[in-house]
């Protein structure tokens, strides 16, 4: 009888802790939804210009983050009904998200050196293509009005066709050089997106250590549950 009881209160320990463990992985899924929607808003802008830049990057996090809150939302069904089976397909799913999540940010944080170089090739033909792709030249006027630079490496790279989102002010003379941005774009992006994608990179790998905690409270949870019944047969 104190065996039945005692497996009785490590099964009610282990489905409080996987309820709290499903609200915590809930709120990952929030947390990639919000960084896939701050990466198609804020750093597309700038990564677009790089030819090594895949345009799904967005819609990965994207997927994955709405993947997760619903996988998170039925998890409480099946940690409240307590069927050993669907908590070991839930810890598979959790090893296998833990996985992908651990190789996403190892290819995030190797991604940069790609991005940068391509970068570079980008805001070069961007620069070319200026007059004759409005899409880029959108682009690259606000990259230069936001972040207060002007060309590639320096102003120079414009020639004699300095463009008004170089000026420092909302109009000016842009064959003055005191009244436009000379630094180059190229460092100032490269150190902005550096910066960024790091930051996205350390959270995934932070991210990803929550899963391997799901699988061990699910399979633990499944197991308890297991013996209850042998227990209650014997």
């Amino acid at each position: 009888m104190n065996k039945r009881l005692q497996t009785v209160a490590a099964m009610a320990c282990m489905k409080t802790l996987l309820m709290l463990f499903n609200f915590l992985f809930w709120l990952t899924g929030i947390a990639i939804l919000a960084a896939g929607i701050w990466l198609e808003v804020e750093l597309y802008k700038y990564m677009e210009l790089s030819t090594e830049f895949s345009r799904s990057a967005p819609y990965v996090l994207l997927g994955a983050g709405a993947l997760i809150v619903i996988v998170g939302s039925l998890a409480c069904c099946c940690t409240v009904k307590g069927q050993p089976a669907l908590l070991y397909i839930y810890g598979a799913f959790l090893l296998v998200i833990f996985i992908l999540e651990v190789g996403a940010a190892v290819s995030i944080y190797a991604y940069r050196g790609h991005l940068q170089a391509g970068f570079d090739r980008g805001l070069t033909q961007a620069l070319h293509s200026y007059d004759t792709d409005p899409e880029k030249k959108e682009c690259f006027d606000l990259m230069q009005s936001t972040l207060h630079c002007c060309g590639n490496r320096n102003y120079t790279d414009w020639q004699d066709k300095v463009p008004t989102s170089c000026c420092k002010a909302d109009k000016c003379n842009t064959s003055d050089v005191s009244e436009i941005y000379t630094q180059g774009c190229y460092t100032l992006v490269v150190d902005f997106l550096n910066t960024n994608i790091g930051l996205v990179a350390g959270a995934a790998a932070g991210v990803a250590v929550i899963p391997l905690l799901g699988v061990v409270l699910a399979c633990c949870l499944a197991r308890n549950i297991n013996k209850a019944k042998y227990e209650q047969m014997a």
